[in-house]
């Protein structure tokens, strides 16, 4: 896994709600909780992924008109590893 060289508010908006959820998550349920464009989301996973921070796989809908979509989970370094960065980063209001 590589360390992010770059990390922004829209990234750790994805990290943050990556590590809220209850499970994997599709893309447009992350826009729709970071209120980001997918513009800006699409990209932060696909960087995610290819850094070995998250993976993803296409998830069948059989019960759905949706054929499939492709789901976002972290790896087992990942979740650790977005903690870590998230508790060093300053909160809204705080200077370093």
């Amino acid at each position: 896994m590589e360390p992010l060289q770059r990390v922004t508010a829209p990234t750790v908006d994805v990290l943050t709600i990556l590590l809220e959820g209850d499970g994997p998550m599709f893309g447009l349920q992350i826009m729709q909780l970071s209120g980001r464009p997918s513009g800006t989301v699409y990209p932060i996973l696909e960087r995610l992924e290819r850094q070995g921070w998250i993976a993803s796989e296409w998830e069948e809908h059989t019960d759905t008109q949706l054929r499939r979509r492709r789901v976002y989970s972290f790896t087992a370094e990942g979740a650790p590893a977005a903690r870590d960065l998230l508790a060093t980063r300053p909160t809204a209001g705080q200077r370093s």
